[in-house]
C-alpha cells in the first residue's frame, strides 16, 4: 500500500512544513481521514437501525482533526477532546472498536468502560483527558494541565479542541486568559463549523472570526481553512513548535462545516438550507486531500480503493467486537463516581 519514503515534489518549491512530509506520511494522513469518516458513517448507520441509541458526528472536520495528531507526540503530550473529535482520537492512538464500545455501553470502552455517554473520549495511557457535557469546561482544564507541564519543565503540549459556540460559555475565556497570563504550551483549536447546533456564527458573536479575541488574552490568533489539511498542519506545526520552545499558547481557529445534523437527534433542516449544505459537500476535507495526491502522483485509483477496503474492513471488525462485548456488570455503575463509604460505626 505504501511507497517508498522520499520527500513530496512539492518541497522543492517551499518551505511550508507540510513540504517536508514523506508520501508515505502524506498516505498516513490519507488514511486516517479515510478512517475516521468510515466510523463515523457506519456510526450513522447503527443509529438509524436502532442498535445505538446516539451518534454526534465530525464528518467534515476530519482534515483539522487528523492534521492536529500528526504534529503532536501521542501518550506525550495532553489533549483534551471533545465531542466531534472521532478522527482526532484514533489518529492520536484509540481503536475503532473503542468508539463502538463506547457508542453501545459496552465494557471494554477505555473511555469509561461503558458507562458515559457516547463520545465522551478519554484514555488515560494515551493522555486524552476526559470531558463533560456542558460545553467547554475542559478548557480551563486543559490550561491547569499546561501549567503543570510548566513548572514540571517538561516539554509537553496540551492541546484542547471545541466549537464555535462553545466560546460563548465563561470557561472558553478563562482558560484563554490563564494560557496568556502565564505563557503556557497550550493550544485551544476552535472548529468553526458555522453552527452552536442551530445557531449561526453571526448570531453568536459580533467578531468576524473566534482568532480576533485572542489578542485579549495576549495569545496568538491563527486562522486556517479546517478543510486543507496540509495548511492545517502547517499551523499546528508553527503552533506546537512555540509551545515546545516556550513561546505561548495559541488560539487556532479552523474554518470547516458539518455537513451533517448536530446530532443524531436534531434535524438540520428546521434552520439551514439544502443548498448550504450540498455547497459545503463540494469542500468535503477528504475530497479535496484527494485531488492534491492524485495531481502529486501519490494516489491512484487502484491505492484509493485499496484503502477505502482497508478501512471498511477495521470498521467490520470493530462493530463485530463491539456487539459481540458483554455489557457492564450492575455493580460497575457507580465505579469512579463515589468514594468508599464511611464506617460509620467506627467514626
Amino acid at each position: 500500500m505504501a511507497t517508498a519514503a522520499r520527500k513530496s515534489k512539492k518541497s522543492q518549491q517551499s518551505e511550508r512544513p507540510s513540504d517536508s512530509l514523506t508520501d508515505d506520511q502524506l498516505l498516513q494522513l490519507y488514511k486516517s481521514m479515510v478512517l475516521g469518516r468510515k466510523v463515523d458513517e457506519r456510526s450513522w448507520v447503527m443509529n438509524r437501525q436502532g442498535r445505538a441509541p446516539f451518534h454526534i458526528s465530525g464528518i467534515g472536520h476530519e482534515a483539522i482533526q487528523v492534521a492536529a495528531a500528526a504534529t503532536l507526540r501521542p501518550g506525550y503530550d495532553w489533549f483534551y477532546p471533545y465531542y466531534r473529535d472521532l478522527a482526532f482520537v484514533l489518529a492520536m492512538g484509540m481503536k475503532p472498536v473503542d468508539h463502538m464500545r463506547g457508542m453501545l455501553g459496552k465494557a471494554g470502552d477505555p473511555s469509561s468502560d461503558g458507562i458515559q455517554m457516547p463520545s465522551h473520549y478519554s484514555n488515560a495511557k494515551l493522555r486524552i483527558g476526559s470531558i463533560s457535557s456542558p460545553v467547554g469546561t475542559q478548557v480551563p482544564i486543559a490550561a491547569g494541565t499546561a501549567l503543570a507541564s510548566k513548572l514540571k519543565g517538561t516539554d509537553e503540549v496540551t492541546v484542547v479542541c471545541l466549537g464555535e459556540g462553545s466560546t460563548s460559555q465563561g470557561d472558553f475565556h478563562e482558560g484563554l486568559n490563564w494560557a496568556g497570563v502565564h505563557k503556557l504550551p497550550f493550544i485551544c483549536i476552535v472548529q468553526n463549523n458555522q453552527y452552536a447546533i442551530s445557531v449561526p456564527m453571526e448570531k453568536e458573536m459580533a467578531v468576524k472570526n473566534v482568532a480576533d479575541r485572542a489578542i485579549a488574552y495576549g495569545v496568538r490568533g491563527v486562522v486556517v481553512d479546517g478543510n486543507d489539511v496540509l495548511a492545517s498542519y502547517d499551523v499546528m506545526y508553527e503552533a506546537v513548535q512555540r509551545a515546545r520552545n516556550g513561546e505561548g499558547a495559541t488560539l487556532v481557529e479552523a474554518k470547516t462545516y458539518r455537513v451533517t445534523p448536530h446530532s443524531s437527534d436534531d434535524d438540520d433542516r428546521t434552520y439551514r438550507s439544502r443548498e448550504e449544505v450540498e455547497k459545503w459537500k463540494k469542500r468535503d476535507p477528504i475530497m479535496l486531500f484527494e485531488k492534491v495526491l492524485f495531481e502529486r502522483g501519490i494516489l491512484t485509483d487502484e491505492l484509493k480503493q485499496e484503502i477505502t477496503d482497508w478501512a471498511v474492513q477495521e470498521v467490520d471488525m470493530a462493530e463485530e467486537a463491539a456487539i459481540n462485548s458483554p455489557y457492564p456488570d450492575v455493580s460497575e455503575m457507580t465505579k469512579h463516581l463515589y468514594g468508599p463509604m464511611p464506617n460509620w460505626e467506627e467514626a
